[in-house]
């Protein structure tokens, strides 16, 4: 976990608060994949040569959820996910702009004009070759390439990442995450993806099965293959891990309800209602099924915590790098 301070910049920030100077990654950077790690790394290059602070540069709430409101994306980060993720990359801080309707009509000349110089006074700017921004998505990368040559800054444009053949972009990530392919999703974030969320009651049935659960409500729009995971936990912000075995779905044998994520912990006792936990898929198990009675279940929920176990013994650090977000 990183511990250096990271500072949050958003709109209502007085000017005299934030550092002008610094080198700015730009992006959206839903996952903050292995794609969007390269854009970073420029940016902390420039930074690093300039003497300056590095800061990523995103804006809340995702676009698509004022473009398509009865489409909302399956994010793969929220705000705070994302900004935890930002942090471990050594990063400085964090610049977050508000979306809404007013700067989804701001041209892109007057968004460079009023952030980039007026409000940063950046000395570097990194950015992915598909990334658009202003009104219309007017604002390419080689908008920002011809107003750096006139003014002596580097703009540095991140072809697009691949991994053997597989592009890399969030939505294959959340394509993958959806079927199942949780090794291909890790692979193309360089680390496993996580959830965080706070534990709640539910119906205490694993307690009478030898199986207790920390239940967590994810958000309505995750689009995560309903089945079995090995998964690795972290408590109190990632500073202590635990293995475990979980389940993401309806529960076909009980109720069919709503889709819910249980997480059974190994080798813990204790209490974690109202605890906010990071849950890290390891690996797909198995598909989500219903059995006849509650000693097939049991006997495949055994089965599942050997073969978790064995998985997290296989990968004793796949957690993601974290950092401490406040404000």
């Amino acid at each position: 976990m990183i511990n250096n301070p990271f500072q949050i910049i958003r709109d209502t920030t007085p000017n005299a608060d934030i550092p002008r100077g610094a080198t700015i990654a730009l992006g959206n950077f839903d996952g903050v994949h292995l794609g969007h790690r390269t854009v970073i790394e420029a940016a902390l290059t420039m930074a690093k040569s300039a003497h300056q602070p590095a800061f990523a540069l995103t804006f809340e709430p995702h676009p698509r959820s004022l473009f398509k409101p009865d489409a909302p994306p399956f994010r793969l980060t929220d705000e705070t996910t994302k900004l935890r993720l930002l942090a471990g990359t050594g990063l400085d801080g964090a610049i977050v702009l508000t979306f809404d309707a007013a700067r989804a009509a701001t041209p892109a000349q007057e968004f460079i004009n009023h952030e980039l110089i007026e409000r940063l006074g950046v000395s570097g700017i990194s950015i992915g070759d598909d990334f658009h921004f202003g009104k219309g998505r007017g604002g390419t990368p080689a908008t920002l390439v011809e107003w750096g040559r006139q003014r002596g800054i580097p703009v540095h444009v991140q072809s697009h990442v691949g991994l053997a053949d597989m592009p890399i972009s969030s939505s294959a990530i959340r394509a993958a995450l959806a079927e199942g392919r949780v090794r291909d999703a890790t692979a193309m974030l360089g680390s496993p993806w996580f959830v965080n969320g706070t534990v709640i009651h539910g119906a205490k049935r694993g307690r009478d099965l030898g199986y207790p659960t920390a239940n967590i409500r994810l958000a309505p729009h995750v689009d995560l293959q309903h089945g079995i995971y090995a998964v690795r936990v972290g408590r109190g912000g990632g500073r202590e891990l635990l293995g475990g075995v979980a389940s993401y779905g309806r529960r076909p044998t009980f109720d069919n309800g709503d889709a819910l994520l249980e997480v059974f912990l190994f080798d813990f006792s204790g209490s974690l209602y109202d605890e906010v936990l990071d849950v890290a898929f390891i690996e797909y198990l198995r598909p989500e099924r219903k059995f006849d009675d509650l000693a097939a279940l049991v006997r495949q929920m055994d089965d599942d915590s050997i073969r978790a176990r064995a998985v997290l013994r296989a990968a004793p650090d796949s957690f993601p790098t974290l950092g401490q977000v406040t404000g």
